[in-house]
Parts: C-alpha cells; structure tokens; sequence
C-alpha cells in the first residue's frame, strides 16, 4: 500500500497550494482518508478527513474556513485546498488514511505517506 503525496512547496503569507495524495496498493472503499501535519518540535496535528461517500467532512479548528478537502474515489485521490495560508500552517502534510475516522483524527492511522513539505513566508 503506497500514499503519495505531491503539491507542496513554498509560499508567502495568504497564499494557496494544493495538496494531492495518491492511494494505492488496495482499495479504499468505506476507507476514510484525510491529512495531519507535523511542525518541527510539535507532535503531529489532525488537519482534515473526508469519509468514502464524501458525506463526512472533518476540519481542524485551526484550518475553518480557509481549507477544502474532496476526493476522487475513481482515482483512490484525496486534496487538500489550502486558502489564506499562515506562517503557523509551516509543516510536513502527510495523507492519511483508516476505516475509522476516529484514528485520522488522532492522526494515528493505518495508512500514511511520507509527507511533503508545506513553507509559508511571513
């Protein structure tokens, strides 16, 4: 099973990238998938996770109102539309993915990739 994140990189203060995260390996049917991130120093943060109907979706208090998560299940994707981006936001984004939605939100899922780097400039 492989997750594979791309989108990340570098950007100044109220900016916006977007995330993308490629599942494989198996299917992820009734498979809630999501993202945490981890700053330098910090434990890892729940950001976000959307259920496999796309009827459930979960967003850290922090990121309300400036970040989107979708996903294409035709494609086993998940993104993460990243608005207004703060210095704070500065962390690896890692894709993650569990039947429980539970586990995303503790960020200790089943699944997860290897990350990749968010930079947001002051």
């Amino acid at each position: 099973v492989q997750l594979v994140e791309s989108g990340g990189g570098s950007v100044q203060a109220g900016g916006s990238l977007r995330l993308s995260c490629a599942a494989s390996g198996r299917t992820f049917m009734y498979y809630f998938m999501g993202w945490f991130r981890q700053a330098p120093g910090k434990e890892r943060e729940f950001v976000a996770a959307i259920s496999w109907n796309k009827e459930l979706t979960y967003l850290a208090d922090s990121v309300k109102g400036r970040f989107t998560i979708s996903r294409e299940n035709a494609k086993n994707t998940v993104y993460l539309q990243m608005n207004s981006l703060k210095f704070e936001d500065t962390a690896v984004y890692y894709c993650q993915a569990d039947r429980s939605d539970g586990r995303l939100r503790l960020a200790t899922p089943e699944y997860w990739g290897q990350g990749t780097q968010v930079t947001v400039s002051s």
